[in-house]
C-alpha cells in the first residue's frame, strides 16, 4: 500500500492488526503528527492501540489526550491526523479523519467516556478496562479525551521476510 492510496475495502482488517502488533511490541508507544494553524507539523509520543469505535465497531486507532493538550486544540481546528507505530525497523502509519470523545468533546451515542478511555488505554498499554478503573477519577479531574482515528491511508514498508535482517 502506497501513500498515496486510500484504504483498500477489506484491507483494513490486516493492516490495522499488523499496527496493533508492532503497538504490543512496543508497549503502545507510537508516533502522532497533528497541524498547527499554519499546516506545519506539531509531533508527539503517545500511546496509541487498535480499537473497535465506540459507536460503529469499525476499527479505528485511539490514543488519550490529556485536556489542554496542544494536541487537542490543533484536532479541534482540524480533525484529521497520522499515527506511526514501529518496532525495529518495522513501520506502519495511519492517516485519517478524527473524532473526539470527552467531556469537552461530546461524542454522539457515547453516554460513558470512562468507558471509551479504559478501553483505549488497555488496547495501548495492555490489561483490560478493569486494570484501568482505579484512575477515573484522575482522567476525569484532567479532562482527559480518547482521539478515534478512522484509517483513510495506511501505509507502511514491507515485513520482513523470516530470516533476514
Amino acid at each position: 500500500m502506497t501513500q498515496d492510496d486510500p484504504v483498500a475495502p477489506g484491507a483494513t482488517s490486516a493492516l490495522l492488526g499488523r499496527a496493533r502488533e508492532l503497538s504490543i511490541r512496543e508497549s503502545g508507544l507510537a508516533v502522532a503528527v497533528t497541524q498547527r494553524r499554519d499546516g506545519s507539523p506539531v509531533v508527539s509520543v503517545v500511546n496509541a492501540g487498535v480499537i473497535h469505535h465506540p459507536v460503529t465497531g469499525e476499527l479505528v486507532v485511539g490514543f488519550v489526550a490529556r485536556g489542554g493538550a496542544r494536541k487537542l486544540a490543533n484536532l479541534r481546528a482540524r480533525p484529521h491526523a497520522t499515527i506511526a507505530f514501529r518496532s525495529g525497523w518495522e513501520w506502519i502509519a495511519v492517516e485519517g479523519d478524527v473524532e473526539l470523545a470527552g467531556p469537552d468533546d461530546p461524542l454522539e451515542g457515547v453516554d460513558d467516556i470512562s468507558n471509551v478511555l479504559r478501553t483505549v488505554y488497555a488496547a495501548a498499554v495492555g490489561g483490560s478496562q478493569e486494570d484501568w478503573r482505579d484512575l477515573d477519577d484522575k482522567m476525569a479531574a484532567e479532562r482527559h479525551t480518547a482521539v478515534l482515528i478512522s484509517p483513510v491511508r495506511v501505509y507502511s514498508n514491507p515485513p520482513a521476510a523470516p530470516g533476514s535482517g
